[in-house]
């Protein structure tokens, strides 16, 4: 059986200060730009839906791939627990 992999550490602190700095310089920019009120509004509703669907992206992608993983180990299972029953030279 194999097992999950995992992220080391400095990948995670890499992924989210590259997160954290993006949205900090995005946020930071729009702010100071010289527009009115309303527009900067708009663009920070723009950002703030794009970090959402970025997010739900991901996660989907996740759950997808983890679902595909589990399928394969219950298909291979059932495969495994075939081919015990019809084997002649398996031992009972």
């Amino acid at each position: 059986m194999q097992t999950p992999q995992k992220d080391s550490t400095a990948w995670v602190i890499q992924t989210w200060a590259a997160f954290l700095i993006s949205i900090s310089i995005t946020t930071f920019s729009v702010l100071n730009l010289p527009l009115d009120n309303w527009i900067k509004g708009f663009m920070g509703i723009g950002l703030a839906f794009s970090i959402g669907s970025s997010l739900t992206l991901a996660k989907t992608t996740r759950d997808l791939h983890e679902s595909k993983k589990l399928t394969s180990r219950i298909d291979e299972a059932k495969v495994q627990k075939l081919l015990s029953q019809d084997d002649p030279l398996m031992l009972k």
